[in-house]
């Protein structure tokens, strides 16, 4: 069923910014060097950092931070190898239009669709956690019509053009470095004694090793940490789609591939590593308040939970306004492929695929609807069945990059800018780490790995499933039309 791919195809090969296409103007290079390098850096530091972190540290305790070197780790290696296949072509399908030219059709379609699915549904779910912090502070308008305000002003944002998306994520994530970045060395020079005027007392290295040590609950704890950290990470790979309306796509995707290690370092390690610093792990108000706010809370700043809710909601608009981006891009890419509706492969005047942003929009309306109606049923099988999406993303980034080094190699050597390290033997360990970790969430009961990973893998067969009978339909609308050719030939 797969055939053998090249670096150049007609017909499925995905558009470049600015170029003409059957069905609208293209997508064009909006996007500026500022808008892409803070897109790359703000796109590995989601909400899910901020608000997903307390459980990570009552599991795993101090050793939490070994939980997210591992992921952390796992996440340079994939945006390496993910950075090696965009900077040799940079397109708006990233990961799935290089699925579908190194591993065939259904691996496009299959992950294209999976990955779609899974930033319809965190629309839903970053839409509401932003309305539950606006009514908390104008409880005059319901938490529904927040919702709504949210999605519509950020919808607006992306139909008008790509450079519009750009500039508010620019400020989105402006907002969370600085915030973070300023928590990092406000908390930093409070662990170390230096921080004048603050009552501390209680912050310090000997956080690290007392209260039961530094892996109080055991080394198997890290592993557990891995499954609650690894869906915050989900993010990182927006670079390399974004890239593609920029105006020097191998450039962007080079610097943003380049910059992930120092990104994760700081960003992830750095912060969980003030906060048990600051704070005993099993201390009450980390799972009580949450972890950064606990913390701020430990140095005496005033109003810290307010201060953190605002933090929390631009990582939150951030995220609704990347993922709506993503969605529609992908949407775009499968359109352009023959893997979506046409429809969705066409771009107004601005290089804006309109249709593809307001499919994916609809059915993020369509999850917030069954969030507020069907919580405990609908909604959460949809949270649950796009679960695991991250990590069969970054399997199918693996395998795809194993093939398309050859590629590249035989057919246009000087384009690989970008190399993955000690290849192919890092590949190979970083699919077994990914194998590994899927396998471990089957066990997992405590914190619903093993329904997570049963319900998302029940979604991924029902796509492939289509995405086969699809190859198969195409390929005898393919034998026919030859059929009819070669008669035609016969009969003159």
């Amino acid at each position: 069923m797969t055939s053998q791919p090249t670096m150049n195809t007609t017909g499925n090969e995905p558009q470049g910014p600015g170029e003409p296409g059957a069905h609208g103007s293209g997508l064009q290079a909006g996007l500026k060097n500022r808008h892409l390098s803070m897109i790359a850096i703000g796109g590995v530091i989601g909400a899910g950092l901020f608000v997903g972190s307390s459980s990570g540290i009552a599991t795993a305790g101090p050793g939490i931070l070994l939980s997210y070197a591992l992921v952390g780790t796992l996440v340079v290696l994939v945006m390496r190898m993910l950075g090696e296949m965009s900077a040799a072509n940079p397109t708006s399908g990233s990961f799935s239009a290089h699925a579908d030219r190194a591993l065939g059709p259904w691996a496009g379609f299959s992950i294209g669709w999976l990955y779609w699915f899974f930033w319809v549904v965190v629309l839903a779910v970053e839409a509401t956690a932003g309305a539950v912090i606006l009514e908390g502070w104008i409880p005059a308008v319901p938490q529904w019509a927040w919702a709504l305000i949210v999605m519509v002003v950020l919808t607006a944002t992306n139909l008008v053009s790509v450079g519009s998306y750009g500039e508010f994520e620019f400020w989105f994530a402006g907002i969370k470095v600085v915030a973070i970045a300023a928590f990092i060395v406000i908390g930093g020079l409070a662990v170390f004694g230096v921080l004048p005027g603050v009552d501390s007392e209680q912050a310090g290295l000997s956080n690290l090793t007392e209260h039961g040590g530094f892996l109080p609950n055991g080394p198997g704890a890290i592993l557990t940490g891995v499954l609650l950290v690894v869906f915050s990470f989900m993010g990182s790979e927006i670079a390399t789609l974004a890239a593609g309306e920029s105006e020097n796509p191998q450039q962007a995707v080079t610097k943003a591939t380049n910059s992930i290690i120092w990104r994760v370092a700081v960003f992830y390690l750095g912060s969980i590593f003030v906060v048990v610093a600051l704070l005993p792990w099993d201390s009450k108000s980390i799972t009580e308040d949450g972890s950064y706010v606990a913390a701020l809370d430990s140095l005496g700043i005033p109003h810290a939970g307010q201060i953190m809710n605002f933090i929390v909601l631009t990582s939150v608009l951030s995220c609704l306004n990347s993922g709506l981006y993503t969605a529609s891009r992908m949407a775009f890419s499968l359109g352009q492929r023959g893997d979506a509706p046409k429809a969705f492969a066409r771009t107004t005047s601005n290089g804006v695929p309109r249709t593809a942003i307001l499919a994916s929009v609809a059915f993020g309306f369509v999850a917030v609807f069954f969030n507020y109606k069907f919580p405990d049923s609908v909604f959460l099988f949809l949270v649950n069945s796009s679960g695991a999406v991250a990590l069969f993303v970054w399997l199918v980034i693996c395998f795809s990059q194993l093939r398309m080094r050859k590629i590249i190699k035989a057919e246009a050597p000087e384009k690989l800018v970008v190399k993955m390290w000690l290849y192919p033997y890092l590949t190979w360990a970083t699919a077994a780490l990914i194998v590994f970790i899927l396998g471990y969430m089957l066990t997992d009961t405590e914190h619903d790995g093993r329904t997570t990973i049963s319900l998302s893998l029940l979604v991924a067969a029902v796509v492939l499933a289509i995405a086969f009978v699809k190859e198969k339909l195409r390929g005898g609308r393919r034998a026919a039309a030859e059929a009819e050719a070669r008669d035609k030939v016969s009969a003159g």
